[in-house]
């Protein structure tokens, strides 16, 4: 065997990296994400937690106890600017603050944001306030969602769901029902917006369609999730 001699790239100071924690169960917010930071120059790094199969606020509970772990597991080469936490049901019933807490427990990050943040500070640079819901989840998580909302300002009155608690039949909800609910609701003349809630369902297609049928600002987890991690990493360079 030979030993061969090599040189080390500089690191690039000016892109710094971002992470993701992604639920075990999620199989939409990666590919959409893909396409989302297909411009951005900044790589962004992702790790997984562990996540029920059914959707419940027990499951949603219980990783708070995991979230550290799953932060400890993304590259440690750099410290980050910017973590997304990815999953809207579960920040609801942890809190925002709290996850932050736990994330920063193993991770070297100046923000922690999730896509109840996200999206709060999205319907905020928009100007909107009075969301229809559209979730794909059962009863039990939808209130605190709705709750979690309120606190920020942003009422919810209006809201529909296709009550699933199942994950694997969740991402494979289509995107024609995703629009057709959306616009249901979104047509409400008392709403001057939509927000499709869960990173597991597919949205990145839909919001166009919606927009152009209901001429309101649609706003999902992912997308929110994503621009707001670009506003807090370009905002802090």
């Amino acid at each position: 065997m030979n030993t061969l001699p090599y040189t080390l790239d500089p690191d690039d100071h000016t892109a710094v990296p971002m992470g993701l924690i992604v639920l075990q169960t999620d199989e939409t917010i990666e590919p959409e994400f893909s396409a989302l930071f297909a411009d951005d120059k900044s790589p962004l790094y992702v790790s997984r937690i562990p996540s029920g199969a059914e959707v419940n606020t027990d499951t949603l509970a219980q990783m708070e106890t995991d979230l550290p772990a799953a932060a400890d597991l993304l590259p440690k080469a750099r410290p980050y600017r910017v973590v997304g936490y990815g999953c809207t049901s579960a920040s609801s019933v942890i809190g925002s603050e709290q996850v932050e807490k736990m994330v920063k427990q193993t991770c070297d990050v100046d923000i922690v944001t999730n896509p109840l943040r996200a999206a709060t500070a999205c319907a905020k640079d928009r100007g909107v306030s009075k969301l229809a819901l559209l979730s794909p989840y059962i009863e039990e998580v939808n209130t605190p969602l709705r709750r979690a909302f309120a606190k920020q300002g942003i009422t919810m009155d209006v809201f529909g769901t296709f009550g699933e608690a199942e994950e694997a039949k969740v991402v494979r909800i289509s995107t024609e029902s995703v629009v057709e609910a959306a616009v249901r609701l979104g047509t409400d003349s008392t709403v001057d917006a939509v927000f499709l809630s869960c990173t597991n369902l597919r949205t990145l297609a839909a919001i166009p369609q919606i927009e152009a049928r209901i001429r309101k600002p649609v706003l999902s987890s992912n997308q929110s999730l994503a621009w707001h991690m670009k506003h807090l990493n370009m905002s802090q360079n």
